[in-house]
């Protein structure tokens, strides 16, 4: 029989949009620099406790597997896991999955053993992090978020700007489950074969999010930052089509937005490399709406599913429970979990 602990930690991580690059000409001496937005419907939950040997069950166990295994080594831990996942990040569907499960590993791992380790060191542990800092700042702190991209000396891009997204706000997710984006050595490759960006594009993306995006998102106009992301998401969707096969990694996902889009979606994109594609709206009400209009519509394609989210303005949650014969009892709980600033 394996032996596990009753005590365990426990993480609900979130997901998160990738809502564009802002340079990747690089001219300022910095490459990248991201928009990214946390979610609160899309998660990856699990508990991991102490046991006689490393133990994963459940969704994305092997990926699971391989940062705690990395984790243990790093940290020279000769003691065995139990991981628990509950729910995960859908894989290669541009939503985060990849950071999420390795934040959430290393983190739980880290406050199960006492060890003080700061989000960003986690993410150089397990390789995350090298080209967008979002992820990492929608674990530590939620919201709408920018990182300042990378320089030759950057090890986690940092985190630039951080605001509390409109609660009203909602968005439409269109996810094609016959379809994976760009991942792994695939992408690696691909932004090694891709052009420099045109210094003109760059600006005008800088330009956008400076003076429309952030702008709009304090103001909570809605409409105004719904056509800036509109924008940036075509000079992604242009720049990054040679890779992809078109603006969108879907064909049909981007049928689907094409249509929210002139039905009255404030604004349309495609996170990160896709398949999954989001529309933006005001309210949830104007979101159910065009949501039942649009399921009516492809209600004959099983490969799409589409859902509401809402924005989640707090970080990552990470507790220290106990269980008992009378139920779970927890014995401290932290927002984020591990403290989020670099080590010197």
């Amino acid at each position: 029989m394996r032996e596990k602990s009753d005590v365990f930690v426990k993480v609900n991580a979130p997901g998160r949009l990738h809502l564009g690059f802002l340079d990747l000409h690089g001219g300022l001496g910095r490459l990248f620099g991201s928009l990214g937005l946390s979610l609160y419907d899309i998660s990856t939950v699990l508990e991991v406790r102490q046991a006689s040997e490393l133990q994963v069950e459940g969704p994305s166990s092997a990926r699971a597997r391989q940062y705690a295994e990395r984790m243990l080594e790093h940290l020279n831990i000769r003691k065995g896991l139990s991981i628990e996942i509950h729910r995960a990040i859908p894989e290669h569907a541009g939503l985060g999955s990849g950071t999420q499960m390795a934040l959430a590993v290393g983190s739980a791992i880290s406050r199960l053993f006492s060890v003080k380790l700061s989000l960003p060191a986690i993410a150089r542990i397990l390789d995350r992090g090298n080209r967008s800092g979002i992820g990492i700042g929608a674990f530590a702190g939620g919201g709408f978020i920018v990182d300042g991209g990378r320089s030759s000396t950057t090890e986690v891009p940092p985190i630039v700007s951080q605001l509390h997204f409109p609660a009203s706000w909602r968005i439409v997710l269109v996810l094609d489950k016959n379809c994976q984006g760009v991942h792994g050595q695939e992408e690696s490759q691909a932004f090694g074969t891709l052009a420099k960006m045109e210094k003109e594009i760059s600006e005008n993306l800088c330009r956008l999010t400076l003076m429309q995006v952030l702008p709009a998102i304090v103001e909570q106009d809605c409409r105004l930052f719904g056509a800036a992301i509109t924008e940036i998401q075509a000079c992604m969707g242009r720049y990054f089509g040679t890779i992809q096969s078109g603006i969108y990694a879907s064909a049909e996902v981007g049928k689907v937005l094409t249509h929210l889009q002139q039905s009255g979606a404030a604004g349309i994109g495609q996170s990160s490399w896709g398949p999954t594609g989001f529309a933006i709206y005001a309210s949830e009400t104007e979101a159910y709406h065009a949501l039942k209009k649009v399921r009516r519509h492809w209600q004959g394609n099983s490969a799409l599913e589409m859902v509401i989210c809402r924005a989640q303005n707090e970080p990552a949650m990470l507790s220290l429970e106990k269980a008992s014969d009378e139920g779970e009892v927890s014995l401290s709980s932290q927002a984020g979990g591990v403290n989020v600033r670099s080590e010197q």
